[in-house]
């Protein structure tokens, strides 16, 4: 059965006039004005069919109902605000759902995220990883990183940081058999490809290259493998500057030429705007931009 119950501003209305035994200060306490107090507990009575007050010039007295009303409505307005406290309270920790690329969260993410728990031991990150953008309205998700030009509409969009290609390659490649001293020396060498829109192609054609057969190479569709690859020395590949950042830091990989293009395309931030200011939400999106611009100083 739907329970009848009256406006909720009206209910808060009766039950600060009632405590208070005066309209100006329950009024005070609800930052509204005194006659505004007065309007609800009318609606209120009317609603009811009972008086709740008698007023006596600038005093009020609550009447036999209002009596009766007062101590129950008062317990029920304290449990609801108890309630309330314990659900923004639960937000503050638990699970926090992240859905991102599964090559930003191996080459960026994953290992970061001691990190983050360290700072916030109550949040429990699920990571969830996919190539096609998730649709927030649906999918149970709290958070994104996504790579691209920005543009998610519905969402609030925050930019993490912009992203260059250039080669990389195993040191032990670099000076071997067929050392990598300038860009012509990648004829030697087998080209490893992922499905980025800047290729082997517009890399060479920047560095002023020709004669280099960019149609073969193994070619991968994730470029976290990609890079995997080059790291095991099968050949050389076109990184993003966010995902090699961690294997140069270790020397995995190395940057054998200096010749560095912009991709256009920057990783953002992404959630529901009325997420915005939901404790777990902010706490991470704060830790990853604090964590962008490590690397970015980094990386300078």
């Amino acid at each position: 059965m739907a329970r009848r119950l009256p406006a909720l501003n009206a209910l808060r209305a009766f039950e600060a006039a009632a405590r208070h035994l005066s309209f100006t200060r329950a009024a005070d306490e609800l930052n509204v004005t005194p006659a505004a107090v007065s309007h609800q507990i009318k609606a209120l009575e009317e609603w009811l069919g009972l008086p709740l007050f008698r007023r006596r010039n600038r005093e009020v007295i609550l009447t036999e109902a209002g009596q009766i009303y007062y101590p129950g409505l008062r317990e029920g307005l304290d449990r609801l605000a108890a309630a309330t406290s314990r659900v923004l309270a639960s937000d503050e920790g638990g699970e926090l759902r992240v859905t991102t690329m599964p090559s930003f969260a191996t080459k960026w993410l994953v290992h970061r995220l001691d990190r983050f728990r360290e700072r916030h031991p109550d949040i429990d990150v699920l990571l969830s990883t996919t190539d096609q953008q998730v649709d927030f309205s649906v999918e149970t998700v709290d958070i994104g990183i996504r790579f691209g030009g920005g543009n998610y509409p519905g969402l609030e969009v925050i930019r993490l940081m912009e992203d260059d290609v250039y080669p990389v390659c195993s040191p032990t490649l670099a000076s071997g058999e067929k050392p990598l001293e300038r860009p012509a020396d990648l004829k030697h060498h087998v080209l490893l490809h992922d499905d980025m829109e800047i290729g082997w192609d517009v890399w060479l054609r920047a560095a002023g290259v020709k004669g280099v057969n960019t149609c073969r190479g193994p070619s991968f569709d994730d470029s976290g493998m990609l890079l995997q690859a080059a790291a095991d020395g099968h050949g050389v590949a076109l990184a993003r500057s966010a995902l090699a950042a961690a294997d140069l830091a270790a020397g995995r990989l190395i940057q054998p030429f200096d010749i560095t293009l912009p991709t256009g395309w920057a990783y953002h931030i992404v959630y529901l705007p009325s997420a915005a200011d939901r404790p777990k939400i902010r706490a991470f999106r704060e830790w990853l931009l604090q964590e962008a611009g490590v690397t970015a100083e980094t990386d300078a």
